[in-house]
């Protein structure tokens, strides 16, 4: 049994688009940021740090976006959001994705466009004229890229003409049955 504890639009929007790709069955939790949700003392039993996302796994709790899409892929081979086990390198670039996402891109995303941005030029670079983050291949990189700029460009205002990878990227994104359903599910646009 798949339980995921989410706040609307933020980082657990990706496993929650991840869950609904894949199309498992699982309850989703929405709670509140901060001393009514994430930091009661309930919640702080399954998370200690009071984070979202938690996904419960037959009850035990995993956390960060990366482990979860992981989990998620990995437990769902037939949907394809993970290059198979016959592909290390082509994991290991996923990896390498979802590393960047996490450590460039995730901790200056609040901090404004001036410093954001050039973490985004690096990702739109790289990304390409590719269709998605490993070539051909839709992956939960694709997912976890999606989530940050689609808050980074919903929060701010990008100069227009910048970053045309990324957004070619969300805009494919935005076409997907489950990101359309994820974003329905917690209310955003």
């Amino acid at each position: 049994m798949l339980t995921l504890y989410y706040a609307s639009g933020t980082s657990s929007l990706a496993p929650h688009i991840a869950l609904n790709e894949v199309g498992a069955e699982f309850d989703a939790i929405r709670i509140e940021m901060g001393p009514e949700g994430t930091r009661t003392d309930d919640f702080l039993k399954l998370n200690p740090a009071g984070k979202v996302p938690t996904l419960l796994v037959d009850g035990r709790p995993l956390t960060e976006v990366a482990a979860t899409l992981f989990y998620i892929a990995r437990s769902f081979p037939e949907a394809g959001l993970l290059p198979g086990n016959d592909d290390i390198e082509g994991q290991a670039q996923v990896l390498s994705w979802m590393s960047y996402a996490a450590s460039g891109i995730h901790p200056v995303m609040l901090q404004g466009v001036e410093v954001a941005m050039p973490r985004f030029e690096v990702a739109d670079q790289r990304l390409g004229d590719a269709t998605w983050v490993h070539g051909d291949s839709y992956s939960i990189a694709d997912i976890h890229l999606f989530r940050l700029y689609w808050r980074f460009t919903g929060r701010f205002e990008v100069p227009a003409g910048a970053l045309p990878n990324l957004k070619r990227h969300h805009d494919r994104m935005i076409q997907r049955p489950a990101v359309q359903k994820t974003l329905a599910a917690e209310g955003l646009k």
